[in-house]
């Protein structure tokens, strides 16, 4: 505990940027789908929960940078709808 207060203490600008950078989507992931604890046992299934939900937040950002009507025109030019 020691060591890693000290190195925290000497690294502050890293640790400042590692929480603007990391912890805001840990944050949000927890308040937006209520992401407490896993759903499943086991490392390997809980990595690929993982992978989705973090998928699923990079994906609502991706669409909160473009433009919803932008986004949907673009995919159905590709072939992406079916109605």
């Amino acid at each position: 505990m020691d060591r890693h207060r000290a190195r925290m203490a000497e690294e502050e600008e890293v640790m400042r940027m590692r929480g603007a950078l990391v912890e805001h989507p840990f944050g949000t992931l927890m308040r937006w789908a209520s992401f407490e604890y896993f759903l499943i046992r086991g490392l390997v299934k809980c990595r690929g929960e993982w992978n989705l939900m973090t998928l699923c937040y990079n994906f609502k950002c991706v669409l909160n940078e473009v433009k919803t009507d932008d986004f949907i025109a673009h995919s159905r030019s590709r072939g992406g709808s079916r109605d």
